[in-house]
């Protein structure tokens, strides 16, 4: 993906020279420091904030129109919750064929196949049966029997979903289902931030449910900062403060236990399944935060590295050199970890 810089030659003026310009011309002329722009609203099933800042004038109107219009487009494409949607369309046809459906879909699909096999299969997504079987679609947990979920796992497998080409898809088991919530968000927080530069805006600050991208920084120089939460459930608290990069693009992506579980006869489930034993995962890793400059690929390893758990995941990160903080609750305490890839990242602080 195109990392566009945020430093740039325009008339002679880089961007810091422009607003050190600008602030000296205030004084002769009225020239005023450029307005923090703000967009929020409802999406997939959660909400989305938008800031965003540009030297030059914008309609924010339009912008507002074309980022809800994005919105309705992923949707149709990726929501597993629309009959009507593409990914949906594929599930439903349940035979061997070779399937259009579209470029992005493959292209999600390419990003999970290198991290399923990085995570030794614990990332899939073809693991939306097992999702239906223990009822975490809707309100209401259902344990399985063991006889039910051996069954269930039947169905799953990333090596029965084919890559035909760059737009079709071919499942080899024709009840194979694709779930792509696990990659979802990632990939539309990059389809809003492609919103905004095209419209010309370099810094800005895209968030949905929680999982961001920035790029540039904020009027007067100042970086972007993020918080991240504290992994405890029932709580909304800053846990770490992420000091984001001018420079560069960077999308902060977390996936935890404590988001989304059931409690049940005083044992807790969560959401996180494990692919290859088709039960949620019991480990002390209760979050993991990952920072790359894709978005889809951040979420992908998150919830990779959240399946696998403390070593196995630490291994795995190290192993394709992902930048990643993990959580680990033993005692009632919060025990950090931090991957070699995140140690050595240098153009951002996290604290």
């Amino acid at each position: 993906m195109a990392n566009p810089k945020t430093t740039h030659a325009t008339s002679g003026f880089t961007l810091k020279n422009r607003y050190t310009f600008c602030l000296f011309l205030a004084m002769l002329t009225g020239c005023s420091e450029p307005t923090m722009q703000k967009l929020e609203g409802p999406a997939q099933g959660t909400t989305y904030h938008i800031s965003y800042w540009s030297e030059a004038p914008v309609d924010a109107k339009a912008i507002k129109a074309d980022v809800e219009n994005e919105f309705a487009v992923i949707d149709k494409l990726l929501s597993n919750y629309r009959p009507d949607s593409t990914i949906e369309t594929f599930n439903s046809v349940e035979n061997t064929d070779s399937q259009d459906v579209g470029g992005e879909i493959v292209s999600l699909v390419k990003i999970a196949q290198v991290v399923h096999q990085a995570s030794q299969g614990c990332y899939d997504l073809t693991i939306k049966p097992l999702f239906d079987l223990w009822g975490f679609r809707g309100d209401a947990l259902t344990i399985p029997s063991d006889s039910a979920i051996v069954t269930t796992l039947k169905q799953i497998g990333m090596e029965k979903l084919e890559i035909v080409d760059d737009s079709h898809l071919r499942k080899k088991q024709a009840d194979l289902k694709v779930d792509l919530s696990s990659i979802a968000q990632g990939y539309s927080v990059e389809r809003i931030s492609k919103v905004l530069a095209q419209k010309g805006i370099s810094h800005y600050l895209v968030e949905i449910g929680g999982e961001l991208k920035t790029n540039g920084y904020k009027p007067g120089l100042q970086p972007w900062r993020i918080a991240v939460e504290r992994p405890l459930p029932d709580e909304r608290t800053m846990h770490k403060i992420v000091t984001m990069p001018k420079d560069e693009p960077i999308a902060v992506m977390t996936s935890g236990t404590y988001r989304h579980y059931f409690d049940d006869h005083g044992q807790r489930y969560s959401h996180i399944l494990d692919a290859r034993s088709g039960r949620p995962v019991n480990h002390n890793l209760v979050s993991v935060t990952v920072l790359l400059g894709d978005p889809s690929v951040a979420d992908a390893w998150s919830t990779a590295l959240l399946c696998l758990g403390q070593k196995d995941g630490m291994a795995a990160a190290n192993a394709a050199k992902i930048p990643a903080l993990f959580i680990e609750l033993q005692d009632n305490e919060l025990i950090e970890s931090r991957s070699d890839a995140l140690n050595a990242l240098n153009t951002l602080t996290l604290h």
